[in-house]
């Protein structure tokens, strides 16, 4: 599953290209949003026709071994193949968005020494990933990413990858009827351009 992705473009950048479907490009956030997101932490997103700020992951409540309340952990992806389940289907069903991205990195290696290698499509800088959001009583508005299957150029790292959506197939994404939504998770089809580097995994959290 992916838990690191970069978004390198401006927010300029960015509301142009949505232009074509996003209606108000205002974009309210206190600061500069980081260009390495992590799950917990805030990404750009285009939702109810408007780019906005949200935390990268849904709230999942847990308890410690004492019955004690713990912090909610990120769960910052849906598999496509559970999207009917309950702690997904509202969203789904109701409230799709889009992730701009740059880039989104798998881990490879050794446990203990793995390195960040990074994919993105060969034909833009920036792409549009399939994403679900919601209210959150602990963060405000929160979004996950959709994965599907892996393809050829992901699965020697992962079996799943990031649902990456071709412009035409936004408008389905974000106003279709569920069937047609999910007709959309398949597996990214065009050329993925791979750089394996040397940076550690292990980063912010």
């Amino acid at each position: 599953m992916c838990n690191l992705y970069k978004m390198s473009s401006s927010h300029d950048e960015v509301a142009q290209f949505f232009e074509a479907i996003a209606q108000d490009m205002a974009f309210a956030m206190a600061g500069n949003a980081p260009e390495s997101v992590y799950p917990g932490y805030p990404g750009m997103v285009l939702a109810e026709s408007s780019l906005q700020q949200m935390i990268w992951g849904f709230p999942l409540q847990r308890k410690g071994v004492k019955r004690q309340p713990l912090k909610p952990k990120p769960v910052n992806n849906a598999r496509e193949d559970k999207l009917d389940g309950p702690f997904w289907s509202a969203s789904f069903n109701a409230r799709r968005c889009l992730i701009p991205i740059s880039a989104f990195a798998e881990a490879k290696g050794p446990v203990g020494g793995k390195t960040r290698t990074w994919f993105s499509p060969s034909t833009a800088p920036l792409f549009a990933v399939a994403g679900l959001w919601r209210d959150t009583v602990e963060w405000g508005r929160a979004f996950t990413m959709v994965m599907a299957n892996a393809n050829d150029t992901i699965k020697p790292l992962h079996d799943r990858m990031p649902v990456i959506l071709a412009p035409e197939d936004w408008p389905i994404w974000l106003d279709g009827d569920p069937a047609h939504a999910r007709s959309s998770c398949q597996p990214y089809g065009g050329t993925i351009q791979v750089d394996h580097t040397d940076e550690p995994w292990a980063g912010r959290r």
